[in-house]
């Protein structure tokens, strides 16, 4: 297993949370969520790994109580206002909601202007050991300070964060349930990403939920039914379902892809698969 990169103060201090939305994600459009913290504790954190602290974005509700885990995995533009808002929709509906910022130790993808950019100077040069060893972190994080569940934990992630999804509910058989948002299962294999999803479909325990767009021009419907043929093979009951007439990042309300009527379906069902899987929420 290829070890994390280590961090060093500065990588820290370069990899604070913003405070508003990735540059590359100009021009903002007018149809943000935004979701109050009325009734909830959220704010920055600090989360230890094994190589130093990484910056991260929590959310729970403010009633004392042990909440299941939520792990939020960021898409391109890292842990910006948007999976921030996230984080908030999911303490919402009862859940302790945990971003990391898994992007860290290879750039500050805030601050690029193009999205090519980020992908060939830090998206791939992220390791799925790095990533998937930062979440196990994340998670332990949550339990021992922010006083998550002892055993219920779920993960969402949304595009690159998709895949990430897939990938940590193949390191780690324990997640509860998953939600993986339009990452891709295929193509994506490097030194860095050995295996791709439709790689351990097959063999996956965990009950993970696909929500992919049937316009999606960067995934395409013959490689979601590969994938969907593995994972019928696996037991797990892990499924996919295709939004129809909508592409990729429908879920994203701050950009032009978003598709509001899809979005609050994709809401619906993944709660709906937290609390088949014995995740209630409120």
């Amino acid at each position: 297993m290829e070890k994390p990169t280590p961090l060093s103060r500065r990588t820290f201090i370069l990899g604070m949370l913003t405070t508003g939305y990735a540059l590359a994600a100009s021009p903002v459009q007018d149809n943000i969520i935004r979701t109050d913290t009325v009734g909830l504790m959220a704010g920055s954190v600090e989360i230890p790994t094994p190589t130093g602290k990484i910056p991260g974005y929590y959310a729970r509700p403010a009633k004392a109580g042990r909440y299941p885990v939520v792990l939020v995995i960021h898409e391109a533009f890292g842990v910006h206002e948007h999976i921030q808002d996230v984080c908030r929709r999911y303490a919402k509906a009862g859940y302790l909601a945990v971003a990391p910022e898994l992007f860290v130790r290879q750039g500050d993808v805030t601050k690029h202007t193009e999205v090519g950019t980020i992908f060939n100077e830090v998206i791939s040069k992220v390791p799925d050991d790095q990533v998937n060893a930062d979440l196990d972190a994340t998670l332990l994080y949550a339990r021992k300070s922010l006083q998550g569940h002892k055993s219920l934990v779920g993960a969402v992630g949304y595009c690159w964060g998709g895949r990430a999804v897939w990938e940590y509910a193949y390191h780690n058989p324990k997640l509860t349930a998953g939600l993986a948002y339009y990452g891709r299962v295929e193509g994506m294999v490097s030194d860095e990403r050995p295996l791709d999803p439709i790689d351990f479909g097959s063999e996956l325990k965990v009950p993970v939920l696909g929500l992919y767009a049937e316009k999606d021009t960067s995934i395409s419907l013959e490689s979601v039914a590969r994938m969907q043929a593995e994972l019928k093979k696996s037991g797990s009951g892990s499924e996919i379902i295709v939004l129809p007439g909508v592409g990729h990042a429908f879920n994203a309300d701050y950009r032009a892809n978003y598709n509001k009527a899809a979005a609050e379906k994709a809401w619906e069902l993944g709660i709906a698969w937290f609390r088949k899987y014995g995740m209630p929420g409120v």
